[in-house]
């Protein structure tokens, strides 16, 4: 298992913090007066600083040096400032050293070149378009990108804190411009730009309706060219824009700091940058792209059940490509024994292979907790395979699975024993695993390798889906893994899918797990899910339509509920139209969100996107969180109400995609939609590979692929790559004419334009469209009227 963490030390023991954050870190009492208990030293100057080949060390003191006597006593910060790659600036920040390095997230480090420059009055470092200057009168840090102020850290920032009976904290806190709004910080589904909050960085089981998030990724963005990255997997509390409303201000506990300031200047480039030191995601097949079916949480069902729900979806036309088995596929109380119930499942093999026959993939429900019914709780016991806690007992308790303990995959024989059994359900036909809780992790508990406790808090979530992610791959192939997780931490993105946990059957909920969603894709994760329908309660039939759509029209569309089934045909007739039209029209868009899940892959750009992310100098987008774009050139907005919708189109002409009407922004548009329709709109220039299946999303895209054209202006490009990754079809349109290359059979849609002397193909109108069929041997085709 390739490390994902730096610095693992054995620690004292610390209290349980779990049920304690989020707790929120104000160190302050208004703009004059600190916090009862709270003695503050900040930084006052910059002392000394030294110049060497990794870049600045510096002595800051806490109180200005008027003197030799002022040299006594401390506290004294030591500051330094490298680099671990272009336009990324590492600032650590320590108050004592003598302690074991903090845990940190593993970090790509290519040493790149750097230039330093110490005079009387300032100190500097550039890696890139990036540079930090330091005052050597009185303190300030400042960021600079392509020379412009991007963000600094001035008087009354960066300090040590003295909190009395909680121990120190150090924090430093970046000013905020006039405007400036900050985005991401995990899946959140509290408001979509984050000024005005107090962020938590602490996994919680909190479902998608309270400031409690299962994702928590200190990494946050903001429009105005940077992200910053605090390099610790412990608690570190934001303030944005909160205790300091001009500042974002971040503190951790302990003795010391470590951030990244990372210089886009685009949010795309700020993204790839910090996947780039955190980690890319790693592409999902092809099929599970398709339409997923539950058996939802607590509902009753047996292969018989089983059978009938994928005969129904059949019956009615309605594509199905995996199904899943929540957690009743084991017997209860005894969670997890990777053993299929035997009073339901009398012959699981069977089951699968007879399901795989109907062409489904197939997936498990698991998480990390053995319960004490289980037969694996013993052996866990014996073997040290589980958490425990300082005396050595198994640490364990009734939340959840009555005595349940936790696997310690700090041990490496505990991860095997673990994946063993995973293996054992893949040789039975399981495909993929979803990969729940991870959330309720106690800090009061002793790691096998000696781990902190309060960091490994966040971090298991990691090694939690690593190792289901790398049995994955070892048994299926690179390329053919994917979990269904729900907790991560910074660096989880590396492997997906993820989804947003328990969120509620209401319009409410949909706009807020959609809110979740966004924030997530601006944390560096490239694919996302949720729960179509809401998982709590039985969804009137309207919200249950408004939620397919936008499920097929998000990254990866599943239904799903706690205790009632999903399939449609138990809402109404309705229904399942709706849900056949969205899957065909996913499965029909294969081709365009598979390129555009490559994009995620190479460059850490999500698949559903903020408006804000692909239209950054656009202002009207900045806040823009009940729409999206799926992909570079798909702009989606699902309809949070039974009837209408209003949204924002950007400048130029688009087209809804389902209707084919044109509307020309910028401008704000409110619409009526039947439940069979929604707000899909193709950006201006835009070549849109339409593929030739609408039963399944992994087949030949090539084959039969139709380029649709949308508003031509000067030259767009389209490429179709098939599943494995390789290019087959180039098509590039100019006005006037289009031309192809590669292996695969096309023809070219002229979305409502009708055309005269055509040459290189037949032409056909259908509609207000002009459809080419190219002749034989042809690979470019022209046009005139």
């Amino acid at each position: 298992m390739p490390a994902l963490l730096t610095g693992w030390k054995p620690i004292l023991r610390l209290p349980d913090f779990s049920g304690i954050f989020p707790y929120g870190m104000k160190f302050t009492d208004g703009a004059w007066l600190m916090r009862e208990g709270v003695t503050a030293h900040y930084a006052a100057e910059l002392y000394e600083v030294d110049a060497h080949k990794r870049g600045l060390s510096c002595v800051v003191p806490t109180k200005p040096i008027r003197h030799r006597g002022d040299t006594l006593s401390g506290p004294l910060l030591q500051l330094e400032l490298t680099s671990p790659l272009p336009d990324i600036i590492r600032v650590k920040v320590s108050h004592w050293t003598g302690g074991s390095p903090p845990v940190q997230f593993q970090t790509q480090d290519q040493n790149p070149t750097i230039h330093t420059d110490v005079s009387e009055d300032e100190a500097t470092f550039a890696t890139g378009n990036l540079r930090a200057k330091l005052s050597r009168k009185t303190w300030k840090l400042e960021f600079e990108g392509d020379g412009k102020p991007l963000t600094e850290s001035s008087w009354r920032c960066m300090g040590l804190m003295d909190v009395a009976g909680e121990g120190r904290y150090l924090q430093d806190s970046l000013g905020l411009g006039v405007g400036e709004s900050v985005y991401g910080l995990g899946e959140r589904f509290t408001a979509f730009v984050k000024n005005g909050q107090v962020v938590d960085i602490w996994n919680k089981d909190g479902g998608t309706g309270s400031d409690q998030a299962y994702k928590n990724i200190p990494f946050y963005l903001t429009n105005r060219g940077y992200g910053v990255f605090v390099n610790d997997p412990g608690p570190v509390s934001f303030e944005i824009g909160s205790e300091k409303v001009s500042r974002v201000q971040f503190s951790v506990p302990g003795e010391v700091l470590e951030y990244f300031v990372i210089y886009g200047p685009t949010p795309k480039e700020i993204l790839a940058k910090y996947t780039q030191l955190t980690g890319r995601p790693a592409l999902p097949p092809a099929w599970t792209f398709g339409l997923w079916l539950t058996t939802s949480f607590t509902t009753s069902y047996d292969e018989q059940t089983v059978t009938e729900w994928v005969k129904g979806m059949e019956s009615h036309d309605l594509p199905l490509h995996v199904f899943h088995f929540d957690c009743f596929w084991m017997r209860e109380f005894r969670w997890c024994d990777f053993q299929w119930d035997p009073r339901v499942f009398p012959d699981p093999e069977g089951m699968l292979a007879r399901l795989k026959e109907r062409g489904l993939h197939l997936c498990v429900w698991i998480n990390p907790y053995i319960g004490q019914l289980s037969p694996l709780f013993q052996e866990g016991k014996e073997k040290g395979y589980l958490l425990k806690k300082a005396n050595g007992d198994v640490w364990q308790t009734e939340l959840w699975q009555p005595g349940m303990g936790i696997v310690d995959f700090t041990k490496p024989e505990a991860t095997n024993w673990y994946q063993s059994h995973l293996r054992r359900l893949l040789k039975q036909g399981v495909d993929c695993f979803k990969t729940d809780f991870g959330e309720r992790i106690p800090t009061d508990v002793v790691y096998h390798d000696g781990s902190d406790p309060l960091r490994m808090h966040n971090l298991y979530s990691q090694i939690y889906n690593q190792a289901v992610f790398e049995v994955l791959e070892e048994v299926r192939g690179v390329g053919e893994a994917a979990v269904f997780a729900r907790s991560a931490t910074a660096g989880g993105q590396q492997f997906p899918i993820h989804w947003g946990g328990d969120c509620s059957s209401t319009y409410e909920s949909m706009a807020e797990s959609l809110r979740g969603g966004l924030s997530l894709g601006l944390s560096g994760f490239g694919f996302w899910s949720h729960d179509i329908g809401g998982f709590e309660g039985m969804p009137p039939a309207d919200v249950y339509k408004r939620w397919l759509a936008f499920g097929l029209l998000s990254s990866h569309s599943r239904l799903h509920g706690s205790s009632s089934y999903r399939v449609p045909w138990l809402f109404d007739e309705e229904a399942v139209d709706v849900l056949r039209t969205f899957t065909h029209l996913k499965c029909r868009l294969m081709p365009y969100l598979f390129r555009q899940a490559l994009t995620a892959r190479d460059e850490g750009t999500p698949l559903m996107r903020a408006m804000m992310l692909e239209f950054p100098s656009d202002p009207a987008a900045d806040g823009l969180d009940r729409q999206y774009m799926l992909g570079e050139r798909l702009l989606v907005a699902p309809v949070f109400d039974p009837s209408t919708v209003t949204y924002y189109v950007p400048d130029g002409k688009w087209t809804h995609l389902i209707g084919g009407e044109v509307i020309e922004g910028p401008r704000w548009v409110r619409e009526s939609h039947g439940f069979l329709t929604a707000p899909v709109l193709v950006r201006p220039n835009t070549i849109l590979p339409w593929g030739s299946r609408e039963d399944v999303p992994d087949y030949d895209f090539a084959d039969g692929v139709e380029f649709r054209v949308y508003a031509l202006d000067g030259e767009a490009r389209c490429d179709v790559i098939d599943v494995h990754g390789a290019v087959r079809l180039v098509a590039v349109a100019r006005p006037g004419s289009i031309s192809v290359e590669g292996s695969g059979s096309w023809t070219v849609r002229l979305v409502g334009i009708q055309v005269a002397n055509v040459s290189g193909a037949d032409s056909r109108v259908v509609g207000e469209d002009t459809i080419l069929t190219p002749h034989v041997g042809s690979s470019s085709i022209a046009w005139s009227g």
